[in-house]
């Protein structure tokens, strides 16, 4: 007897149709035979089903059995196909209703005694489901909420492969979740929630952030241990402006393909703050794999990506984010196949200014030697250091600024801040035929031209600032950016000579640090 059900394979952040055949009552050795490019996870299905079903009540097959994942040239990973293959034993068993099947998407991980575990992907499943026209997708209640976010498809959620079956049996109702009741559209909780008022001091570090925050720009802040960073840098997404649903949507789908949204403190309607310790592998950092995944710089799209310690990575790794940070999309290709993932990100890089990091504190003395600073300068290449917009120092705090009491302005009103500037730049790119165009960070040369128009004296001026800091022509396009962007928060609807010594002066860094 033959039963099918229908499942899904993820490759990278997309779902793919994976169609299981069971065939049961075959002539011969009594064998069980899966095929169709599993991996060793899939493999040991067997032993978890068998076991699964016997504890949920129903008898396993007694006669050879041979189960198909099709089709058989994509290869499949991870025990998502647990409940898929159960109920199609079950179905050419007779055991479960096979006319219902193909209504149904199934994916799900059994434990032993027949519950049901949570799997990663299942955002992309049901946008698979949806697309196939398939009346709803059965999944572990636990990976139902974020499935729910996906309009018009029903989410059943099940906990055991004895209430799957007698669902797919009609003899049991399950309620489809509701995305309104879902917990990705909550705010984190208070313990959860860090803000700017709890900065001390650092205005102009402050200023500099807001700005980058505005237009989406890049930035390097740099200072002595303990003048507050990394402090400033884990804030940055609160004064973010709010993701709209499809942007969320983006980052939810590749937070789902990665498997973090199984984990209760990343299910919560915000942006992704990710920062990868500087031990991390370029793969780990870009992403791929036998089967290519999502890296880092995927994982925080739409978000920021925290780099501390910049000098301590290694050069390799921090290369191979110079094409993904220009083009917001980087692209694996592996001998398994070749994968697009998104990763507009803002990143956020830290560093001392020397191997001791006094230099330049007026507070303690700095014990580095010219040529020890030179080579851990120069670990940070001048190609992607044109890839960040702002540069800024970060002066040690003084006692009295410690001692300060008044907290300063909160992340809602920076933000507010932010939003309004965020507002001028959608409206300037609403009719741009390149969707990623969503702030002045990503603006092409014919834009640059178009939107941050300079005078000949304001020519002069950054002429004369571009021989001085020996810069190159991409950080000439890197402050008109700032420049427009310092205007927008201004409410400048031209680039005046304040916006743009403003915007010089946060790339004045790269003379005094880099060359």
């Amino acid at each position: 007897m033959l039963g099918i059900t229908q499942s899904a394979a993820l490759v990278g952040v997309d779902a793919h149709s994976v169609q299981v055949e069971v065939n049961t009552g075959e002539a011969g050795e009594l064998k069980f035979i899966l095929v169709g490019l599993p991996d060793a996870a899939v493999k040991e299905s067997q032993d978890r089903v068998f076991s699964a079903m016997a504890n949920s009540g129903f008898r396993t097959p007694a006669t050879r059995t041979t189960i198909n994942l099709a089709p058989g040239d994509l290869r499949k990973e991870g025990p998502a196909y647990d409940l898929p293959i159960a109920i199609a034993i079950l179905a050419s068993m007779n055991k479960c209703l096979g006319d219902r099947l193909n209504n149904f998407l199934i994916a799900g991980e059994l434990s032993l005694s027949g519950k049901t575990r949570p799997v990663r992907g299942s955002l992309a499943m049901a946008m698979l489901a949806r697309k196939l026209g398939k009346q709803g997708l059965i999944l572990p209640a636990e990976s139902a909420d974020e499935a729910a976010l996906v309009k018009d498809v029903e989410i059943y959620p099940v906990r055991s492969l004895d209430e799957a079956v007698r669902f797919l049996n009609g003899e049991r109702d399950i309620l489809p979740t509701k995305s309104r009741n879902s917990s990705f559209y909550q705010a984190p909780p208070e313990s959860q929630r860090a803000d700017f008022s709890e900065v001390k001091g650092q205005h102009t570090v402050r200023r500099a952030v807001e700005i980058a925050v505005s237009g989406g720009h890049n930035v390097l802040i740099i200072g002595s241990p303990g003048s507050g960073k990394s402090m400033i840098a884990k804030r940055i997404p609160t004064i973010m402006p709010r993701p709209s649903i499809d942007e969320f949507l983006e980052i939810l789908s590749i937070q789902s393909a990665a498997g973090t949204t199984l984990s209760d403190e990343n299910r919560y309607f915000q942006r992704p703050f990710r920062s990868p310790h500087h031990t991390i592998s370029d793969v780990g950092l870009l992403g791929g794999g036998t089967i290519p995944g999502p890296g880092e710089i995927s994982l925080a799209h739409n978000g920021v990506l925290f780099l501390d310690e910049l000098p301590e990575f290694k050069r390799s790794a921090l290369e191979v984010l110079r094409q993904p940070l220009e083009d917001g999309n980087v692209t694996i290709s592996r001998s398994a196949g070749k994968i697009n993932l998104p990763c507009s990100v803002m990143m956020v890089c830290a560093m001392n200014p020397c191997p001791c990091g006094y230099t330049g504190d007026g507070a303690r003395e700095c014990r580095c030697s010219v040529p020890q600073i030179q080579r851990y300068r120069s670990k940070i290449s001048g190609p992607l250091l044109d890839r960040i917009d702002i540069h800024i120092e970060a002066p040690s705090l003084r006692i009295g600024e410690l001692l300060n009491t008044q907290p300063g302005e909160t992340s809602l009103v920076i933000r507010k801040r932010c939003e309004a500037s965020r507002s001028l730049q959608n409206a300037r790119f609403a009719n741009n035929a390149d969707a990623s165009t969503r702030c002045n960070a990503r603006m092409s040369h014919s834009e640059i031209r178009k939107h941050c128009a300079i005078n000949k004296a304001q020519g002069d001026l950054l002429q004369q600032a571009m021989e001085q800091l020996a810069l190159s022509a991409r950080a000439y396009d890197r402050i008109l950016k700032v420049a427009r962007t310092i205007a927008d928060l201004a409410g400048s609807t031209q680039i005046d000579t304040p916006h743009l010594l403003e915007a010089i002066q946060y790339r004045s860094l790269d003379r005094n640090l880099f060359y």
